[in-house]
């Protein structure tokens, strides 16, 4: 794949995903609206409360979609890379988002287990049903993208919607058929800790690349030991460095010191080659040396 088709394609995907991030947004941040009078009308503070919720969501879905532009921007002299590690910024904070959002459910939940309030079941089942749809309908939405990290942390937020609609539903059931109302804070909570479990793995894998971290499928030794066996011509290879631009983009640096009589120009060839076919390393700076090499080859192996 040559390298303007290569950026043809992540171009092409950028758009795609903006789409999807914009529609998801309107789609949720129109029907909070709706969940929120529902709430009033109602009096049902759930509904409120799941409003309050979507209204997060809705912020976190702006932040993807703001985003994914970004990332389309090209490279300038200030920003060399260009502006793709953006959406990694965008799904590290909506994990920091999920997680006070979490601690708000598991405190609110408490308040109502201990002091357990009314409930208009009825409406709160019929707001319920609507919201489960118009979740189906944005994470199809979401889900249809790149699964880059940005776009898994926009679902995530509309995945703990889903959730919220799903146990809100139940809960309705059950307060309509048998009035134990607090069957709602207690759901809220299961709901809370699936939500806590996703949100601790985008922020793990966020934080992994902003921190420049080896790509798990891309370590350092692990390269030299491959091109060493796979690149003929070579007596060496150290100081190799492998991180992530994004969580689709992977890059490296690497030293190559070459065996006597080896064609420079066929060995840095077959190199870049190897990487792009078994690491997907589409970007790789590699210094040939046919000496020692000069920074000290005793280092960064």
């Amino acid at each position: 794949m040559t390298a303007h088709h290569h950026h043809a394609h992540n171009h092409d995907h950028s758009h795609a995903n903006e789409r999807r991030v914009f529609l998801a947004m309107w789609l949720t941040g129109t029907f909070m609206v709706v969940e929120f009078i529902g709430g009033i009308l109602s009096g049902s503070l759930a509904l409120i409360a799941d409003a309050g919720h979507m209204l997060t969501d809705t912020g976190a879905l702006m932040l993807a979609w703001a985003a994914t532009r970004l990332a389309r921007k090209p490279a300038d002299i200030a920003r060399s890379y260009g502006y793709g590690r953006a959406e990694t910024l965008a799904a590290f904070t909506n994990g920091i988002v999920m997680l006070v959002l979490v601690g708000w459910i598991l405190f609110e939940a408490a308040t109502r287990i201990m002091e357990p309030r009314d409930i208009l079941a009825g409406p709160m089942l019929a707001v319920a049903i609507a919201g489960l749809g118009v979740n189906i309908v944005a994470l199809k939405l979401l889900h249809g993208g790149d699964g880059n990290l940005n776009m898994r942390g926009a679902a995530l937020h509309v995945m703990g919607d889903l959730l919220g609609s799903v146990a809100a539903i139940a809960a309705a059931i059950v307060i309509l058929t048998t009035g134990f109302t607090a069957i709602d804070p207690i759901l809220s909570v299961l709901v809370a800790l699936l939500i806590l479990r996703s949100a601790a793995s985008i922020i793990r894998e966020a934080a992994h690349v902003l921190m420049e971290g080896a790509p798990e499928d891309a370590r350092g030794g692990d390269i030299a030991a491959d091109l060493m066996i796979e690149v003929p011509g070579l007596a060496d290879v150290h100081h190799v460095h492998a991180w992530s631009l994004a969580s689709d983009r992977k890059v490296a640096t690497l030293h190559a010191r070459l065996a006597p009589e080896t064609d420079a120009g066929a060995a840095l060839a077959a190199i870049k080659a190897r990487l792009a076919a078994k690491f997907g390393i589409g970007h790789a700076t590699v210094q040939i040396e046919a000496a020692d090499c000069p920074d000290d080859a005793g280092h960064g192996r």
